[in-house]
């Protein structure tokens, strides 16, 4: 082997140095591999580029040229051999200090870098948790029903009348702060549902009561936190008028409705496919609360003392999260941030408590299945991956190429490993 840990030393918490040489022949062939590389990027008289003796070459940018360049193609190399040959687990990138570089002699560096941290499990099984029962009452039934009688009713024009709470409104507007119109606050023929909230609070209200035609002064300010600061916490006045009033006209709860609504017959039928599903969505919904509860708690009982390089990351990963979730919604970080009136860095450290708590979980759950032996076999490994290709209708084989090619075959493992020991947990504590 031409690379050798000489020996690890934990330095700090979670900080491990390692000393490593790398046989005298090895170095000797990186440097003269980098001679000739770097013959392409000089010219030296009498030689076409690349052609010059090396000799020549190290005369012309000296030796330290040589060794820095042989040191790029050999420290990553050499290094991932010492993390192997050593079974530490690094979560950062390692300091590396030079103990000893010279042609003809082992090339030595020392390499520091921190580690994931070791876990002191507590209780993980016997928790004794309670699960919450399943029971789906009258009320809730009709409540579904109400639902969908709101989503299938027809809205009809009103021809004599006021507007009312749950009406929509066709309305013209214009607003002005100190009697001045500002940028934004004009509409035309604008459809609000009056109660909806989508206007500023205390607009909507003071259309109630308002007839077709009718021009109605609405005064109101808008909040402290309005994503506008030209217009935050100003008082505005608003011009409307009122051009149509729609309300919505609700079909009679009877077998007809069942039979417009659904591909059943009667309305008992109806009700009775609603409660089938509601009980289905509660027994899931009790399921995951317990499953998360006996995680926690074990999460809970567990030492560790987490490196903030990983909550580092792991904040790092929310905030790309974030940002891909925003742009499928037309949106970016700089909008968002004028949203919620907040920055980067407050959103980063909002962040944090999550987190940490998101690396303790997964740290927990490894130690757990490390406990307990608690493996995927490269058989259940091809399976999940077959219904992956399935869901994404990509060849399994191709997708595990790919996600080997990209590094993440390991972590794809490690998550089935996770869910495998989630599973462990559940049973041990159901």
């Amino acid at each position: 082997m031409s690379v050798k840990v000489e020996k690890v030393e934990k330095i700090e918490k979670n900080v491990v140095e390692m000393e490593v040489s790398v046989e005298a022949e090895k170095f000797s062939s990186a440097v003269n591999s980098a001679a000739k590389q770097l013959a392409h990027k000089v010219s030296i008289p009498g030689f076409r580029k690349g052609k010059a003796p090396r000799r020549l070459v190290e005369q012309t940018l000296g030796t330290d040229a040589l060794y820095n360049e042989a040191l790029d193609r050999l420290l990553g190399p050499a290094y991932a051999e010492a993390v192997v040959e050593s079974g530490i687990d690094p979560v950062d990138r390692p300091d590396v200090d030079l103990v000893q570089i010279e042609e003809g002699k082992d090339l030595i560096f020392k390499a520091k870098v921190t580690v994931k941290p070791e876990v002191e499990l507590g209780e993980y099984k016997g928790l004794s948790i309670e699960q919450e029962g399943v029971a789906i009452d009258d009320m809730k039934v009709e409540e579904d029903l109400q639902q969908k009688q709101e989503q299938h009713a027809r809205l009809i024009n009103i021809e004599e009348g006021t507007v009312e709470q749950g009406d929509t409104a066709s309305i013209d507007f214009e607003g002005f702060v100190d009697g001045v119109a500002f940028p934004g606050g004009k509409g035309e023929n604008y459809g609000l549902v009056i109660g909806s909230g989508t206007f500023i609070p205390g607009f909507e209200e003071q259309l109630v009561g308002a007839e077709i035609g009718q021009e109605v002064e609405v005064n109101v300010k808008f909040p402290d936190e309005y994503h506008s600061e030209d217009l935050a916490g100003k008082e505005a006045l608003f011009k409307a008028k009122i051009h149509k009033i729609q309300r919505k006209e609700l079909a009679p709860l009877d077998d007809e409705f069942a039979k417009d609504v659904s591909n059943f017959e009667t309305l008992e039928e109806l009700k009775e496919d609603i409660r089938k599903r509601l009980i289905e969505a509660e027994e899931k919904r009790v399921e995951n609360a317990f499953r998360n509860a006996v995680v926690a708690k074990a999460v809970d009982n567990a030492s560790v003392e987490i490196p903030e390089v990983m909550i580092d990351k792991r904040v790092e990963a929310m905030v790309h999260d974030l940002e891909h979730n925003l742009a499928y919604q037309g949106l970016n970080l700089e909008q968002y941030y004028a949203y919620t009136n907040s920055n980067e860095e407050d959103m980063r450290e909002r962040f944090r408590p999550q987190a940490a708590e998101s690396v303790k979980t997964e740290l927990v759950l490894e130690a757990a299945a490390k406990a307990e032996g608690i493996q995927v076999s490269e058989d259940e490994l091809n399976e999940e991956l077959e219904k992956l290709g399935e869901l994404y209708k990509q060849d399994p084989k191709a997708l595990k190429e790919s996600l080997a090619a990209r590094g993440e075959l390991d972590y794809y493992r490690q998550s089935l490993i996770n869910d495998k020991t989630v599973k462990f947990l559940v049973e041990q504590n159901a």
